[in-house]
């Protein structure tokens, strides 16, 4: 029966995981909720039609507030190119809503360090100037366009009809006017419950993974992996290795983080746990969802210039936290814990389980079951095609089609 203990510890491992982060997951998910409830889709799209450093800082800051379902970003990244947002403005925001959300600031944090979470921070736009940088020196009109072409058929990814969704308040009035509303109540709690639904299957897998990583493969697997015998060639090969990693583990979203945390105690550079969990957005069921979007080439395309500023923003983050001194000496990341026992994570799941409880019974009382129905449904019907081209030229000019072409309130 030993394989039926090491099942045992596996799983051990991962609820041990699942209890120590659980309340932070409500939290974030949460907070998340409350900034898109109150973050219109018309007013991301208006705003994103160039790749200027403005435009790209706004479809950073619209990523921070959005879903951090890596599907979901994927689905709305094209929702956003296809209705006139420049691509690279849509990458960007892409990148933003999946590797600088709140939610996955908590989990870092609680199980890996502040360190780490502020790395995600740092590394995170430092990725996006790449891509950006990358996109205008490199991406030609003709792929462009061809990438265009793909993205008007219209092809269902995944989690399709969540990106659809816009819960947003309609409401008029100030902020907190509006955010005092039941409809307020309301939107948030069909945006957590949404969001949940979104990524629960990635959280579960990347739990589930960790546990079994951390119970059945030994410590001396990692030694020789990520060269722990020799500092330097540990530094430069950590942010080569980790998204390749993560490439090939298929979790995506919040669900890498637990097994960042055991990457990490196994001898990983900080360098490359953070590129480990940039590279949420090139595992094998996105590039595939890449090629249905935007075709082969584009793919590939986005494949290597994402794995390329994944590597050099966990080379940048090695050097600055490196040179700062703020790497952490011992590897000592909240994999397992002994039980269960009344403290303060166990007072704080209780309390957060309630409010999510809370939630869900707005969400079932209001109607929003059969919105979980679609999730998975089609892309928008509103996405209409735009005859719209990237610009790649001076600074300032605008992109035809797009709708910052055509301020509101002035004819096209």
């Amino acid at each position: 029966m030993r394989w039926l203990h090491a099942l045992g510890h596996a799983l051990a491992i991962a609820g041990s995981m699942t209890w120590e982060i659980l309340w932070a997951l409500i939290l974030g998910f949460g907070l998340s909720a409350v900034v898109q409830a109150v973050v219109r889709r018309s007013t991301i799209v208006r705003l994103l039609g160039d790749a200027r450093p403005r435009t790209l800082a706004v479809a950073t800051g619209f990523g921070i507030a959005s879903s951090s379902c890596s599907y979901a970003a994927v689905a709305l990244a094209r929702s956003l190119f296809r209705t006139g947002a420049s691509f690279t403005a849509a990458m960007a925001f892409e990148i933003a809503s999946t590797n600088l959300v709140v939610e996955l600031g908590i989990i870092l944090a609680l199980l890996m360090g502040w360190q780490f979470t502020l790395a995600e921070f740092v590394g995170g736009p430092i990725m996006i100037i790449g891509v950006a940088l990358m996109f205008r020196l490199l991406l030609r009109q003709r792929l462009l366009d061809a990438a265009l072409a793909q993205a008007d058929k219209g092809l269902a990814g995944s989690m399709e009809g969540h990106a659809a969704m816009d819960m947003t308040i309609g409401d008029a009035g100030s902020l907190w006017r509006r955010l005092r509303s039941m409809r307020a109540l309301t939107a948030v709690s069909h945006i957590f419950v949404m969001e949940w639904a979104a990524v629960i299957r990635d959280i579960v897998i990347g739990l589930l993974i960790a546990g079994a990583v951390a119970a059945w493969v030994p410590d001396s697997f990692w030694a020789h992996l990520f060269f722990t015998g020799h500092p330097l060639l540990s530094k430069i090969w950590g942010p080569l290795i980790g998204p390749v990693v993560s490439l090939l583990s298929f979790v995506c979203s919040i669900g890498n983080v637990p097994l960042a945390a055991v990457l990490w105690n196994g001898g990983i550079s900080f360098g490359g746990v953070a590129a480990f969990i940039f590279a949420d957005l090139i595992i094998l069921p996105i590039l595939v969802i890449y090629r249905k979007y935007y075709g082969t080439k584009m793919m590939l395309f986005i494949l290597a210039s994402f794995y390329a500023t994944m590597v050099a923003a966990g080379y940048a983050v090695e050097l600055i936290f490196g040179g700062l001194g703020l790497i952490p000496a011992g590897r000592h990341a909240r994999v397992m814990e002994a039980s269960i026992q009344w403290n303060y994570t166990t007072a704080l799941n209780i309390i957060f389980l309630l409010a999510a409880v809370g939630l869900c019974y707005r969400f079932v009382r209001s109607g929003g079951l059969p919105m979980l129905k679609m999730m998975g449904g089609k892309p928008a019907a509103h996405d209409e095609p735009h005859e719209h081209h990237e610009h790649h030229g001076p600074p300032g000019q605008t992109r035809p089609g797009s709708p910052a072409a055509h301020p509101p309130g002035q004819p096209g």
